[in-house]
């Protein structure tokens, strides 16, 4: 195995027991509910019980990390004697990657002798997961630092992100959509179908009727997707916020069409993603040939 560090944030919504499994270090966003502050912890169990209490009607606001927080953690981690890869999510989606910059500025000259790159992902939530995954196996077979900088580099765009929500009450809450459109959305049982294009934004590729529509309206862009790539042993990831079944459906789904992919893992979705989105959010994750609504 190669001798650096990939770290990463906790909105690459990987399970704590695969950041520690491959020694990934990763820097926590935060949440309040009521007046308490968390840190988003990666850990299944908060991810279930926070959607639990939204569902319960608690109201979740989250906060970027700053520069002084990221220069700890960077220098934390370059005092190992190791250069170090962070992967965060889009510039695009957070000002958080602006910070970063300005820490990684800081701790540079501290550390002459090493080297830290900040990449600009255009990758959120599992989306990122995927990429972090992809790069940290590349690193375990023996690609160097730059090696697999340039993988990431030529491969993120090829990280197909699709999403649903199912209440549009939580963009509403963001100002993501206005409350004449939450309104009428909620009285005809509208369900966005989302995608992160090249520039790393949420945009929507679909607006439907009803939850069933919504997922099927997922699962099409899936498919296109794998059958114009050489999908087998293709893994995919499925994240979801208390809305197993239907990932469980999509799942099923996709092994159906297409039998050879790899493997399909289910996971709760991150906190950060979710309180902006809300409970019911389901998302879809994997490398093809390129982004498309």
């Amino acid at each position: 195995m190669q001798d650096y560090i990939i770290a990463t944030s906790s909105t690459s919504d990987l399970p704590r027991t695969y950041l520690e499994e491959h020694d990934i270090p990763f820097i926590s966003y935060t949440y309040t509910i009521g007046d308490k502050v968390y840190e988003d912890d990666c850990r299944e169990e908060t991810r279930s019980a926070v959607y639990r209490g939204m569902r319960e009607g608690d109201l979740l606001h989250t906060s970027m990390i700053n520069e002084y927080l990221y220069y700890d953690f960077f220098k934390s981690l370059l005092e190992s004697g190791k250069d170090v890869i962070f992967l965060d999510m889009s510039q695009k989606m957070s000002v958080s990657y602006e910070k970063s910059k300005l820490a990684a500025e800081m701790v540079r000259g501290e550390f002459p002798q090493q080297k830290l790159y900040v990449m600009d992902t255009l990758c959120i939530s599992g989306g990122l997961g995927t990429l972090v995954d992809n790069m940290v196996r590349r690193r375990e077979q023996g690609m160097s630092y730059d090696e697999v900088i340039a993988w990431g580099e030529a491969n993120k765009l090829r990280i197909a992100h699709r999403f649903t929500v199912d209440d549009l009450k939580y963009l509403k809450a963001g100002g993501r959509v206005s409350n004449a459109a939450a309104l009428i959305g909620s009285v005809l049982s509208i369900k966005p179908v989302l995608y992160v294009p090249d520039r790393g934004t949420l945009d929507v590729a679909q607006k439907v009727r009803g939850r069933r529509a919504a997922l099927e309206s997922i699962l099409s862009g899936v498919k296109g997707d794998l059958a114009e790539t050489d999908h087998d042993g293709t893994e995919i990831h499925i994240l979801h916020a208390d809305c197993l079944a239907d990932a469980e459906y999509v799942r099923g789904e996709i092994k159906k069409a297409f039998p050879s992919v790899g493997n399909i893992t289910i996971s709760g979705l991150g906190v950060v993603i979710g309180a902006h989105c809300g409970p019911g959010l389901l998302t879809v994750f994997y490398l093809c040939n390129g982004r498309r609504p």
